[in-house]
């Protein structure tokens, strides 16, 4: 399957929402990314469900909701109302997992958990095949241009393993220090679905940057 590309909307320009919306509408980008921060999980505050449904008003593509939130349970519904395809949680957060995956795919969203840099992927083991996508995260989760930590490509590798025997169908993402100049090693590595942020919206062009970051996997088979 060809890569999917996220931009993530937290590096959006607010004052312009709705600019920035229709110029990934219009791009060759799969989802948008929105990231939901609570300031108790992470050292940050995002947004909540009136942005939310604003991005979904005018948005003609998936959204990737990442929930770092404390106690994601009680909001599942709220986001799959706003308009969420697809809910992530975060391992760390989750004390009933099974339970948490149980109400996204009851919801009718795709179900993602995510994972610190701290969190080894052998702890998802047991609850690999009830997910559509695990979220691996290559920066601590809060704030957007981090420096990519180089030991997520091994947890890339060791994940794409466990999934081709459990779930060959997991989507695998990355999220955190993804661009042009590390998409080929994710690639290589097993991850299909890419978030970016200063990487896309710091672009002198964000669509050109879209464009390329999405074409990229092309021009390895080609090579």
């Amino acid at each position: 399957m060809k890569h999917l590309i996220a931009p993530s909307v937290l590096s959006a320009d607010f004052a312009n929402l709705k600019r920035d919306i229709e110029m990934i509408n219009a791009s060759e980008a799969d989802w948008f990314h929105v990231d939901v921060m609570d300031g108790v999980f992470v050292p940050n505050i995002s947004f909540g469900f009136p942005v939310m449904e604003a991005i979904k008003k005018y948005a003609t593509k998936p959204l990737d909701v990442h929930l770092m939130i404390v106690n994601p349970d009680q909001y599942i519904e709220r986001f799959a109302e706003a308009g969420a395809s697809v809910i992530t949680v975060h391992y760390e957060v989750c004390t009933h997992l099974h339970r948490t995956v149980q109400a996204i795919h009851a919801a009718g969203c795709k179900a993602g958990v995510a994972i610190n840099p701290h969190t080894p992927v052998s702890l998802l083991k047991d609850i690999l095949v009830d997910l559509d996508m695990v979220l691996v995260m290559s920066v601590n989760p809060g704030f957007g241009g981090q420096k990519f930590i180089p030991n997520t490509l091994n947890k890339l590798r060791e994940l794409r393993a466990m999934a081709l025997a459990i779930n060959p169908n997991l989507l695998i993402e990355v999220d955190g220090g993804v661009g042009i100049q590390n998409l080929a090693d994710l690639i290589e590595a097993g991850a299909g679905v890419f978030v970016a942020g200063n990487a896309i919206f710091g672009a002198a062009s964000p669509t050109a940057m879209i464009s390329e970051l999405k074409q990229l996997n092309a021009q390895l088979k080609s090579s």
